[in-house]
């Protein structure tokens, strides 16, 4: 695509976007970190850095700010898109509008190749099935080819993959990791394009899944990371500061902030937790680091293609460092989803498996802080540790002064209009003959060649949850909501951020005037963009698409790993599986169903011929063994949970209607059942019982059917904090999560 460099001359430009995962302002060594990134700051040291550029709290809302150009409540996605909130919420509906072309439709439309590899999270959950609809998936959004998953998170050991639009399973080699896959096919798709059209110009956006949970990395990049950590949090994000003072990351006058509300100090610590806090840091440094590598070998592969002087490199983070690891921080991805804290002394025994395919880990919410550094709070927020995030941009071309710092305020809608117009590209009024909606961002062309030029934005509203705020000519306004609290009563807070970077001096009781102004144009923003209506609902059942009102599920064997948010949701329910099987001889075993990961989920096989049935509660099982032997020839398998009271119950198993085997079930999980999703007869990713044998366990005898009744409707459930609340017969009740 021709573009006029500094000299006027027209050059042929490729654009990568990377964008990192939970990735704080802190976190990169060129914006004073101690984790070493020696590639990402090879790109800041040709290009430049912005210490003022922000993006939404969260994942998916980010990703469509970067892809479109709009606003995410504009464009129908303000908040993650695993649950589609339904038509009363249309911003809320987890897919990009088709009035909202992305960039790679427009530069698709424009003649230029376009790539993906990595995390798409820009599908609804009850559409990320194999069976689709397509239409919300990479290839349907402007892409030639894709690779990579399309949801929150995957294993970095055995990843749920897609290619194009299958699933597909990750390759067979040795100490196998899906950062370097995602590297390694991002290089197979560029050479491809290379070796055939080499004259034609390309778009690849590459969305690792670090560092977003589980950090899993080779124990070689944790253990590089030995003794740096023992000091902890506290002297790691002092450290930090000055080094961003001295860098010039941060104004002069920033002051830096409180530890957040409930982060001890590191000196008060036990013996114990600093031990497994300092190995969940470690480990988070070399997920990082290992990150970093894969970055430098797609690097190097452009510089020896002869084309990293011609590429337009944008990188940046989705929002801030995450306190999705609370406070002890995690091995087990079902437990923050589900509100349990996990004990540390039972973290502590499985201290040497944190970065292994045994745990899917989390770091503190102390470490997040630090990850934040300067600032306060953390992704989810709208304070700055949530939006205020690390933007790398290379254009040998445009830049001169390589290694500097930008300062001029600026948004994720920002960054494809600055493409755009780098290409001299017109974004197009109709697509497919659908009418567009204006682009919302605007050109950071100016900044790349004038350090002084001002921004071309002024105002700029967030909203996730509930929690609100809105940057105008340098004051901030912003407010952390409580769920279930009116939002008229939310307590708004004051910055003026033009003189306090950090957010650490509230001026609302000094300011009323301003506060008002700024509240009132925070609701004028809001139905400007489309976020009204408001709902602070963490976890609303939503909508299940092709799947409403279902609530009976037959499932065959051959069908393709079925991701949680199309599966059958049985939590807070009565449930029944029947599964109609033929054994033709006693050494016939394996997996019947399977539905989750080592963290949390259940599982019906057979083994030593004998029936077995395990549900995982985020750490404690609930397993029963059937007291007669699986017949030969044709029999019916079944398991019955009836729920007791709020989240307890029985589960039965039965073989040709006898019963066979009952286990108490006092505690089941209330929001979540797993990351992980369904399989029927084997269990494709990762086991979710120890107790047979991996991979897979594929059952070898043959089955009819998994058939999936919902005997009841859920309950009612939400949470606030660190209490849930269930609605019964009209009357909501309260216990401790």
């Amino acid at each position: 695509m021709k573009h006029r460099n500094q000299d006027g001359e027209h050059t042929d430009l490729n654009v990568i976007y990377i964008v990192l995962d939970d990735v704080g302002f802190s976190s990169l060594g060129c914006y004073g970190s101690e984790i070493k990134t020696p590639n990402m700051d090879s790109l800041a040291e040709n290009g430049l850095r912005y210490n003022n550029f922000t993006v939404t709290p969260l994942c998916s809302p980010t990703r469509a700010c970067l892809l479109t150009g709009r606003n995410c409540h504009s464009v129908g996605v303000g908040m993650v898109s695993d649950i589609d909130w339904g038509p009363e919420y249309p911003n809320k509906r987890g897919r990009i509008t088709d009035s909202a072309a992305t960039v790679a439709e427009i530069l698709q439309l424009n003649g230029m190749a376009t790539y993906m590899a990595g995390k798409w999270h820009l599908v609804p959950g009850h559409e990320a099935s194999s069976a689709g609809p397509f239409h919300n998936w990479p290839l349907a959004k402007g892409f030639d080819r894709y690779y990579g998953f399309l949801q929150a998170m995957t294993d970095q050991y055995a990843p749920d993959l897609v290619y194009d639009n299958h699933r597909v399973r990750w390759p067979d080699y040795p100490n196998y990791h899906l950062s370097e896959d995602l590297v390694d096919k991002s290089i197979e798709f560029l050479t491809d394009h290379l070796s055939v059209t080499p004259d034609r110009s390309f778009f690849l956006y590459l969305a690792f899944g670090a560092t977003h949970e589980p950090h899993q990395v080779p124990n070689e990049y944790i253990e590089a990371y030995t003794g740096v950590y023992d000091k902890g949090w506290d002297h790691i994000r002092a450290e930090r500061f000055k080094r961003q003072m001295d860098m010039g990351i941060i104004p002069p006058n920033t002051e830096l902030v409180d530890r957040n509300p409930g982060i001890k100090p590191w000196d008060v610590l036990t013996h114990e937790e600093k031990v497994l806090f300092t190995r969940f840091q470690q480990t988070y440094a070399g997920f990082l680091t290992h990150t970093d590598r894969q970055i430098g070998r797609l690097l190097a592969y452009l510089k020896t293609k002869s084309i990293l002087d011609h590429t337009i490199i944008v990188l940046l983070s989705d929002n801030g460092a995450s306190q999705e690891g609370d406070w002890n921080g995690s091995i087990n991805d079902a437990a923050y989803l589900n509100r349990i804290t996990e004990n540390v002394n039972e973290m502590l025994l499985h201290i040497d498996e944190i970065g292994g395919p045994q745990t899917s880990p989390n770091y503190p919410k102390g470490w997040a802080q630090a990850a934040n550094t300067p600032f306060k709070f953390y992704k989810q927020d709208t304070f700055y540790g949530g939006i205020h995030v690390p933007l790398i941009i290379h254009c040998p071309s445009l830049i001169s002064d390589g290694g500097a710092v930008r300062s001029q305020f600026y948004h994720a809608i920002d960054i494809t209009p600055t493409i755009l117009d780098l290409l001299n590209i017109q974004a197009p009024a109709r697509v497919d003959g659908v009418p567009q909606m204006p682009m919302q961002g605007v050109s950071m062309r100016d900044t790349l060649t004038e350090p002084n030029a001002a921004s071309l934005r002024n105002t700029q509203y967030f909203e996730m949850l509930g929690n609100r705020a809105i940057w105008h000519d340098g004051w901030v306004e912003v407010t952390n909501h409580e769920t279930g609290v009116p939002y008229d009563k939310d307590q708004w807070e004051l910055y003026y951020v033009n003189e306090d970077f950090s957010q650490k001096f509230n001026l609302a009781d000094r300011n009323p005037e301003k506060l008002r102004m700024l509240e009132a144009l925070w609701w004028e923003e809001a139905i400007k963009y489309g976020v009204l209506p408001l709902s602070d609902l963490p976890l609303p059942h939503g909508y299940a698409g092709l799947q409403e009102g279902r609530t009976t599920f037959v499932y065959y064997p051959g069908m393709a790993h079925l991701p949680t948010t199309a599966a059958p949701y049985i939590n807070r329910s009565s449930y029944s599986i029947t599964i109609p099987i033929f054994r033709s001889h006693v050494s016939a075993k394996g997996i019947l169903i399977a539905h989750g990961n080592r963290s949390s989920g259940y599982t019906l096989y057979i083994k030593n011929n004998s029936l077995f049935c395990e549900y995982n509660d985020a750490g404690t099982v609930y397993k029963t063994q059937s007291s007669a032997g699986v017949p030969l020839g044709y029999s019916t398998i079944q398991f019955i949970f009836k729920r007791r009271g709020i989240l307890q119950g029985v589960g039965k198993l039965f073989i040709n209607g006898q019963d066979v085997g009952t286990v108490d079930m006092p505690r089941t999980l209330p929001f979540v059942l797993s990351v992980e999703g369904l399989d029927v007869g084997r269990d494709r990713l990762t086991p979710v019982s120890p107790r047979y044998p991996t991979p897979e366990f594929p059952f070898n005898g043959l089955i009819e059917k998994a058939v999936v009744d919902i005997c009841e409707p859920p309950l009612s459930i939400m949470h606030q904090r660190d209490s849930i609340y269930i609605s019964i017969n009209g009357k909501t009740r309260m216990f401790q999560g």
